[in-house]
């Protein structure tokens, strides 16, 4: 009987350990997933859609500036921008392609910007020196220059952005798969745990009052001990386990969902800005650029009904005065920037997301300016306006726009990089060893507790 009962308290014991070790196993699998490899490439790759916008939207500013000696300035400091983002570009591409090793549609999509961006970037070169050569005025490049410009634009949004959207999607899903999975795993699991532990608990319970009964002792200081250990190593397991869950949520539904919604926004806004110089540059493409440009707005801020720019400006009023005169009420807007306003969990995140409510309108409200003074023939204005980098002229509110949106992902990520450094801390290889540690003393006090009885006993 004695030895039956010793041998279902180790067996309880090691179970216990074993539940324990898959659990908080598992939390730190899952931890190290979303927070050291997928979500770290979703935005990636998101910041690579926006290199490669953003090259684009410098590949049209520089046509719209043409030879015009007022904006030899303008032309210096967009070459230079289109430089630093094609590097960008190459160092996000680089890293995605280690990324998406394993994942058939990652690596096709990976692929197909491989293939397609140096065809993309010799015909941005060839739009340039037919540019230079042709020495045109501003916002009236040579017919041959455009046409280089419009294969190497479509090109980059029939082909590229896609495939670098595709990245960041699979890289995303993996995340919530992934965090689904893992907070199940997590609330099961410490289900598990606690009955593996009282299992334990109360075989090492039977075995001192068999022993007492039996030999006639009260209590056993080595069994009391045991049971004490394993009381502590439980609840601590489960504690941890909770705290792995909760840093969990924070880092991947608080945090992560926020900074790749707002990765993304910042994303589509530079192909928005892009397709307002892609609008003056090509007067017969001037309607698809400015669709282009509505639909990526919805993107950003989605508001139903509103086809037209001017319906959407009535509708974006309408839905930020109703937001404004009560921030508690529910956000009745969608798009990356409602998804944020519904998403607010951190100190400051509130002020700086609607600080990109605010710019976002602003940028908006320029838009129509520049396609007013293009509207009236004032180009160059229109060209000036759009291009300009001082107070009050669209690339300067522009980059108002995406300094504060930087802001909010900045809050965010510092909250995910916190609360995965967290769990790395709780989970780290000192759980093991330490956990090791007491399931040895746990095993080995058992066994002392009872050798003596046994030799009573023979």
């Amino acid at each position: 009987m004695i030895r039956v009962l010793t041998a279902l308290c180790l067996a309880a014991l090691l179970t216990t350990a074993a539940v324990a070790a898959t659990v908080l196993g598992g939390a730190r699998a899952g931890t190290d997933t979303i927070g050291h490899d997928k979500a770290p490439q979703a935005v990636r790759a998101a910041d690579l859609y926006f290199a490669l916008a953003d090259m684009d939207a410098q590949a049209a500013d520089l046509l719209l500036a043409g030879a015009d000696l007022d904006y030899a300035k303008l032309r210096a400091e967009t070459r230079q921008t289109y430089e630093r983002r094609r590097a960008q570009a190459d160092s996000d591409l680089q890293r995605a392609t280690e990324a998406a090793v394993g994942d058939p549609g990652g690596e096709q999509a990976v692929h197909t910007v491989i293939d397609d961006l140096g065809q993309y970037e010799s015909l941005v070169a060839r739009a340039q020196l037919l540019e230079d050569q042709a020495h045109a005025p501003a916002g009236r490049p040579s017919p041959e220059a455009l046409d280089a410009y419009r294969q190497a634009t479509d090109l980059l949004r029939q082909q590229l952005l896609p495939a670098a959207d595709q990245v960041t999607a699979g890289n995303a899903a993996t995340v919530d798969r992934v965090y689904t999975a893992r907070r199940g795993d997590l609330a099961a699991g410490r289900g598990w745990l606690l009955a593996a532990g009282l299992v334990a608990v109360a075989a090492l319970v039977l075995l001192q009052r068999t022993l007492a009964v039996r030999f006639r002792r009260v209590l056993n200081p080595a069994l009391l001990a045991v049971t004490a250990l394993t009381v502590v190593a439980v609840a601590t397991g489960c504690t941890l386990a909770g705290t792995a869950d909760r840093h969990l949520v924070v880092a991947k539904s608080n945090a992560y969902d926020s900074v790749i919604a707002l990765s993304r926004a910042r994303a589509v806004a530079y192909d928005m800005n892009a397709d307002e110089s892609r609008y003056l540059t090509d007067p017969s493409r001037a309607a698809a650029y400015e669709q282009s440009y509505r639909d990526k707005s919805q993107s950003l801020v989605r508001l139903g009904g509103s086809g037209s720019l001017t319906d959407y400006d009535t509708a974006l009023a309408a839905a930020v005065t109703a937001h404004r005169a009560d921030p508690q009420a529910e956000v009745v807007f969608g798009g990356f920037l409602g998804d944020e306003l519904r998403n607010i969990t951190f100190p400051g995140e509130k002020d700086a997301a609607e600080q990109v409510l605010t710019d976002y309108r602003q940028y908006q409200s320029d838009d129509r300016t520049i396609r007013q003074l293009s509207g009236q023939g004032r180009l160059k204005e229109a060209v000036t306006y759009d291009t300009g980098t001082g107070a009050g002229q669209s690339n300067a509110d522009f980059g108002l726009l995406a300094d504060a949106m930087d802001g909010v992902i900045a809050i965010n990520q510092r909250s995910f990089d916190g609360a995965v450094a967290a769990t790395d801390r709780d989970l780290g290889p000192g759980l093991a060893v330490g956990g090791a540690v007491v399931l040895a003393v746990a095993l080995a006090l058992t066994v002392l507790a009872v050798r003596p009885r046994l030799r009573e006993y023979r």
